[in-house]
């Protein structure tokens, strides 16, 4: 009889045990990388320190001084130049370059290097008129929001995919015109939602499919004119919506207390929100095939241990990364090929990289472009260039340095505004500075404004002049405003306006879609152990196995 091979470890952050199966060992080595030394979890958590969620705020360019609107802290560490400079012949980065000292760590040159390289303000090419976003692609008219792609008129939203004239969408796909929703998809007019799909003109729906005009329904599939899933006449429906008063905060919040309650008690939860997946596991795949231990990732294939990404083809420890293949302990690359140990990169063939692009056969390099066999931004023939890498891997070898992630002190910004704290929220600000990172507080109590509890009950009795005035989050004390477009937003669809300011809805909306680890569970139906991914806090009494969900419920 033939046993799997497994290799026990214990994490250097946390001191937690963990393993590595035979599947994750052949991976490595076909991707050709170091076993890891930390745990998923300390993985994942400094991976995403690097991706800054950050807090939108003005400042200027240290090139030009041009205006520009960042998420990056006003304590940075680097230079920060607009995106249009940082992409243009204003500077090279091969100007920074580096001779390597065996005396000291690499990474510690590294970082050296990093500090006086320059960083662009924001993520993203091809977009028209997103100046107050981040992390975005091929989108306009955007404001105020962060990691999405091919998205209109999006107002305060979170790492959307073709999503249009929409206000606090989070996770989601193909939807327009929708309000306050979390990982629905192919919807339009829908409002107060989570894990829904292709519904039309409805409120307060989970996992439903196929809806129009239902009203606080769960599990619903192919419905109409329903209200907590009891059926109705279009006209009874119609009656019983607009004795609601929508309008009112005061009946939306009362409304959302139901719902929290329904979600609870009474809906039954498949035990992960993979569709489309072949022996595959983890949770929010899409289109994926022999993906194991993934998490919200889509069109992938033969990857370990990554989430946040889209069209892995056998890669291992990579998050939040996209079009990628064999990548192994990367950080937001895109576009990369046999990518090692690297953070927001798209390049090839190549170790340790930082904003790095379209590059091949580097070494240790910060913000380069197009460029090719160079070592800590300075540029070596074909020969010298293998023949110092191999020296610095020899070096790093004996500091124990050698195929570790770059090091909590290089990440972009303060690791309680990075994408990590979203997934790690308990993480403690002591942990964080032992490991050499950083963390931010920050303090808007003198800021003047107006108390959003004073705002009008009713929207409609919102005055058109309320876009002028400065509103004070009660949870933060930070300052946010409700723009003209989106108060137009608000009275066409009878939305009250929202009383926290756009980060904390968004944390909100995201508490419940970044689990990372399975519990355990019986199916509420046959009572079969299952792994899903629900913390018990949550106190979800009807968890359903997937057979059991596809015969009950889809």
């Amino acid at each position: 009889m033939s046993t799997k091979t497994e290799l026990n470890k214990v994490c250097e952050h946390c001191k937690g045990d963990f393993t590595i199966n035979e599947d994750e060992l052949a991976l490595y080595k076909k991707v050709d990388i170091e076993l890891p030394t930390l745990c998923f979890s300390c993985r994942v958590k400094l991976h995403l320190s690097f991706w800054m969620f950050g807090k939108f705020r003005k400042g200027v360019s240290d090139l030009s001084g041009e205006n520009l609107i960042t998420v990056l802290s006003e304590n940075s560490r680097y230079p920060i130049y607009t995106s249009l400079e940082w992409y243009s012949d204003k500077w090279d980065a091969l100007n920074y370059g580096m001779d390597y000292d065996s005396k000291l760590p690499f990474l510690k040159q590294l970082q050296n290097l990093q500090e006086k390289v320059p960083r662009p303000h924001q993520t993203g090419t091809k977009n028209t008129k997103c100046d107050y976003c981040d992390d975005v692609w091929n989108s306009k008219n955007c404001y105020l929001s962060r990691s999405m792609e091919h998205c209109e008129n999006l107002f305060y939203s979170y790492r959307n995919i073709r999503v249009k004239n929409s206000i606090d969408a989070t996770i989601c796909f193909n939807c327009e015109k929708s309000y306050d929703i979390s990982e629905c998809h192919n919807s339009f007019k829908l409002f107060y939602s989570k894990h829904s799909r292709d519904c039309i003109d409805s409120y307060f729906l989970y996992d439903c499919r196929n809806c129009q005009d239902c009203f606080m329904c769960w599990n619903l599939r192919n419905k109409s004119y329903c209200i907590e899933n009891i059926q109705y006449s279009k006209e009874e429906y119609e009656a019983k919506l607009k004795s609601l008063k929508l309008g009112l905060y005061s009946s939306v919040q009362s409304l959302k207390k139901n719902f929290e309650e329904i979600t609870r008690k009474a809906v039954v939860h498949r035990q992960n929100f993979n569709f489309k997946v072949y022996n595959s596991d983890g949770d929010y795949l899409l289109d994926c095939k022999n993906c194991h231990n993934c998490n919200t990732i889509s069109e992938s294939e033969d990857s370990y241990n990554c989430i946040r990404g889209m069209r892995h083809k056998s890669d291992i420890d990579a998050n939040g990364s996209w079009y990628s293949e064999l990548i192994g302990n990367c950080a937001g690359c895109v576009n990369a090929y046999a990518l090692k140990y690297s953070n927001w990169s798209s390049s090839r063939y190549s170790e340790y990289l930082d904003i790095c692009v379209e590059c091949e056969y580097c070494f240790g390099c910060v913000g380069l472009r197009k460029k090719k066999y160079c070592i800590l931004n300075k540029q070596y023939s074909k020969e010298e260039y293998e023949n110092l890498k191999n020296k610095i891997i020899a070096d790093m070898k004996k500091r124990e340095e050698y195929g570790k992630f770059l090091p909590y002190i290089m990440s972009a910004g303060p690791f309680n505004f990075s994408t990590s704290f979203l997934y790690f929220p308990k993480t403690k600000r002591e942990n964080i500075l032992k490991l050499g990172g950083y963390w931010e507080d920050v303090d808007e109590s003198n800021i003047e404004g107006m108390l959003t509890s004073e705002l009008p009950d009713d929207v409609k009795d919102v005055p058109d002049t309320i876009f002028t005035k400065a509103l004070i989050c009660p949870e933060t004390g930070w300052r946010f405003n409700i723009a003209q477009n989106e108060l137009i937003f608000y009275k066409e669809n009878n939305i009250p306006l929202p009383r926290y300011h756009f980060d904390v809805r968004t944390k909100e909306q995201l508490k419940y879609l970044t689990v990372l680890h399975p519990y355990l569970y019986k199916c509420f139906y046959c009572q079969k152990d299952i792994n899903a991914y629900y913390p018990p806090e949550w106190g979800y009494e009807k968890i359903a196995c997937e057979e059991c969900y596809k015969q009950n419920i889809a």
